[in-house]
């Protein structure tokens, strides 16, 4: 029988269980995927944690890449061989084989490997609409990233500075500093030891930046606030360090007429011809490559728990794989 990792409670890492697990044929709608490699992300351990509560006992994971093995009633986009991948959703990638919706597949261009789509999925997806649909990055712009050595914060960057942006990004070491600057970083600021607003300030002469993308959450929203211009755009998509504390909406004209919006790729996505168009831009910059997906760390997918305490620790840079 094929394994999955599941989780019966959340908590620490050690809850993430590898079973065997039944899958049977397709419903109408669905197609079998068998994995050739899942992503990690971090919305997995907010899942593990209970932070975004799952009903339990649950699979967990929502990226993945691999080949059909069998289509249900009514599906018509897919047939049996077809390479895929998905983000996003349903729950459930950590698995080696496992059932989903057929509308929520995309066919892989073969020039775009597994391991590379698997790593790419949710984050370069969600790079897409942060940066074509939330704010969309014109030419001359001038934008903050947070966690830039991360896996969004590399592809997001990269796209930024494709689209004409000028990018500053913020960092925790001078190896991730590096790593950023070597991925079309403009200024890399190192939040650690600096100020970051401060920073900002004097790079842009005093105005902010058009777009603040956040993906850190708690520590970073304070300061993100005084990094944008009058009329700019806070997006906070993520909570590395903890979920936004409640928000005085009057700082917001105190600041300069800011706005502020907490997307999600899920709804970004929910429509077919959305997830299509992402996915065809995203296709399209990488196959062309001007955005570089970066494997930088890969765990056997049985061995998820430990993957999940080198994420929480900060110990991975770019995008991370887990490999049936």
């Amino acid at each position: 029988m094929p394994h999955a990792i599941r989780i019966h409670q959340t908590g620490g890492p050690e809850v993430l269980r590898w079973e065997e697990v039944d899958v049977p044929a397709p419903a109408a709608g669905e197609a079998t995927v068998r994995h050739a490699a899942v992503g990690l992300n971090f919305i997995d351990v907010y899942h593990r944690t209970g932070l975004y509560p799952l009903p339990l006992p649950s699979g967990i994971g929502l990226e993945g890449a691999g080949v059909v093995e069998a289509v249900g009633e009514g599906v018509t986009e897919l047939a049996v061989g077809d390479r895929v991948a998905y983000a996003g959703g349903p729950i459930g990638a950590y698995a080696e084989l496992r059932n989903i919706p057929a509308h929520r597949l995309l066919k892989l261009p073969d020039s775009i490997a597994f391991n590379t789509a698997a790593a790419m999925m949710l984050q370069g997806l969600t790079a897409a609409y942060l940066l074509r649909r939330t704010y969309r990055v014109q030419a001359g712009d001038a934008v903050l990233i947070h966690a830039a050595a991360g896996g969004v914060g590399l592809i997001a960057t990269q796209w930024a500075k494709a689209l004409g942006a000028t990018v500053i990004g913020t960092v925790g070491s001078a190896a991730k500093a590096e790593l950023a600057k070597a991925h079309g970083c403009d200024h890399v600021i190192n939040y650690s030891t600096e100020n970051f607003s401060q920073r900002v300030r004097d790079i842009t002469g005093g105005e902010g930046v058009a777009v603040v993308y956040d993906g850190v959450g708690k520590d970073t929203f304070a300061g993100s606030l005084d990094s944008l211009r009058p009329m700019g755009m806070m997006v906070t998509y993520g909570n590395a360090s903890g979920p936004v504390p409640p928000l005085d909406l009057l700082q917001l004209t105190q600041k300069g007429s800011l706005f502020v919006t907490r997307p999600t790729l899920m709804q970004y996505t929910a429509r077919r011809e959305d997830l299509v168009a992402f996915g065809a831009e995203l296709f399209d910059i990488v196959a062309a490559g001007r955005v570089r997906i970066e494997v930088n760390q890969s765990y056997a997918l049985a061995d998820a728990a430990q993957a999940h305490r080198d994420l929480e620790a900060r110990k991975t840079t770019g995008s991370t794989i887990l490999l049936p």
